[in-house]
């Protein structure tokens, strides 16, 4: 530390202190509050869901089902147009209240809680209008066969189309890779944020810091994707497509972060912490966009983590399911992220001052190591 940056006084260390506990008081505060917002009481609210219904019955159980704004009900033909919806993510699973007892179709991949929510729902239903129709038979002196009573009285039928992999019980895995991911590429950015600006700007130095950020990017993906298999995360996947969808969100949050630091210097790798302390919480990995607050769930879907965990697990799950808008959300944020780096590289140096590292090349070759540095 020079000279002009020491702490000359004792009074001048206790301000310093008391502004770094007051930042990092308020800071502390923020995201507690964030936090508690986004998840401490997570409601669903117009959670897709498929029906299949006569005429006759349809209306009430749309009612019933949209009543409170819970559910947002789409219509069926049959068991295999609800499973084809079910595939590609349109709805996270249906009823089939077409036959005399009811049966549920869900995909507990696609979430736990709104698997959870659609079997308490389904239950609850089921069993209160079983339990009416036994006491309404008993009132009126009606008698029914065991097979009947059993019937009434079973556990409704529910087929989970597409479950979890025994190896990822809980559909956590996908929250851990993305904080890795998010974590990892801020790291690198600030990184390259300090080491770049050691270097004349040109087109090689521009050419250099583009092709750092790409070379970072598909290493990144490699290792969590070679990861993903010491737990058997994944291991039916398309190993290459995974590779190019965790490499451009790699790309997407490194390359956003490196342009914002090259825009405006080391306080844009405030956006690359940002992608960590607040895009992980509302990337729908943990906590699903329909169990967001409106805000939320908006900001979520259009950040790097959102749309990458989005474009992932349909990947992995759902392969039928269309995954372009995440891809060209983070196709965005890398692209310009890039060209950000490639322009602030390019620019001219005005002042034509070398840098630390071009200065220290020169007076090793020239024999010189007492010749002081400037830096840009």
């Amino acid at each position: 530390m020079s000279e002009d940056n020491q702490i000359q006084s004792s009074r001048q260390f206790r301000r310093f202190a008391l502004v770094v506990c007051l930042v990092g008081v308020a800071v502390q505060l923020a995201l507690t509050a964030y936090y508690l917002g986004m998840g401490h009481k997570a409601t669903p609210r117009d959670v897709p869901v498929g029906l299949i219904a006569p005429a006759a019955k349809s209306a009430a159980i749309v009612d019933l089902l949209e009543r409170e704004g819970v559910f947002e009900v789409h219509a069926y033909a049959d068991v295999a147009d609800l499973r084809a919806g079910i595939t590609s993510r349109e709805v996270y699973g249906g009823v089939d209240a077409s036959a005399a007892q009811p049966h549920l179709y869900l995909a507990s991949a696609a979430g736990p809680a709104a698997a959870s929510l659609l079997r308490s729902t389904y239950t609850t239903v089921v069993g209160q209008q079983n339990a009416q129709q036994l006491t309404a038979l008993a009132q009126e002196g009606t008698t029914i066969t065991v097979a009947q009573a059993q019937v009434l009285a079973g556990t409704p039928t529910i087929t989970d189309v597409v479950p979890l992999p025994a190896d990822d019980v809980n559909g956590a895995s996908l929250g851990f890779l993305t904080q890795a991911l998010a974590l990892g590429g801020t790291i690198a950015s600030i990184g390259l944020g300090r080491l770049i600006p050691r270097t004349r700007r040109s087109w090689k130095r521009a050419l250099g810091h583009l092709s750092t950020l790409i070379v970072y990017a598909a290493g990144s993906a490699a290792a969590v994707l070679w990861s993903m298999t010491w737990f058997g995360v994944g291991a039916d996947a398309n190993h290459w497509e995974m590779l190019g969808i965790f490499a451009l969100l790699s790309l997407a949050i490194t390359g956003s972060t490196a342009g914002a630091v090259a825009l405006l210097g080391p306080g844009g790798a405030l956006v690359g912490a940002l992608y960590f302390t607040v895009g992980t919480v509302i990337s729908g990995a943990s906590i699903l966009p329909e169990f967001l607050p409106a805000f939320g769930r908006l900001l979520g879907e259009n950040l790097p983590t959102g749309a990458g965990v989005q474009a992932v697990r349909d990947n992995l799950y759902f392969p039928a399911a269309p995954i372009g808008t995440h891809l060209l959300v983070l196709a965005l944020y890398a692209g310009i992220g890039c060209l950000l780096v490639l322009v602030t590289n390019l620019l001219p140096n005005r002042a034509d001052r070398v840098s630390e590292v071009e200065l220290d090349l020169k007076d090793r070759i020239e024999g010189n190591e007492t010749r002081e540095p400037v830096a840009i």
